[in-house]
């Protein structure tokens, strides 16, 4: 597994409103250009005293999978016109890692 990780600054003004953009928009967007080696996303936000930050981190089953969905500049960051009206500043690269185990409890 493949673990794409990016992060977006915003103001304290404008965190709820790109919240609900990534929920409503940018996420169900990521679902149907990124193909059948997309796993899931998850949503990080921490508020600091200047700003929020917010961190997501995608899951594939590939490299192809991930190129698939960013293309062969896989490592460029996907940030749609209305995220970049909200963010103060945002990665433009995405970090990549493979998964080398995951654990999970109950």
């Amino acid at each position: 597994m493949i673990c794409r990780i990016w992060h977006g600054w915003t103001t304290h003004e404008n965190a709820n409103e790109y919240e609900h953009l990534l929920r409503s928009e940018i996420f169900p967007e990521i679902a149907k250009k990124a193909g059948d080696g997309y796993k899931s996303i998850q949503l990080l936000k921490r508020p600091h005293e200047e700003e929020v930050e917010f961190i997501t981190i995608m899951s594939f089953d590939s490299w192809h999978a991930v190129k698939e969905f960013a293309g062969e500049d896989y490592k460029d960051s996907y940030v749609p016109a209305n995220a970049k009206n909200v963010l103060k500043r945002y990665d433009d690269n995405a970090q990549h890692y493979e998964v080398k185990e995951q654990r999970e409890y109950e």
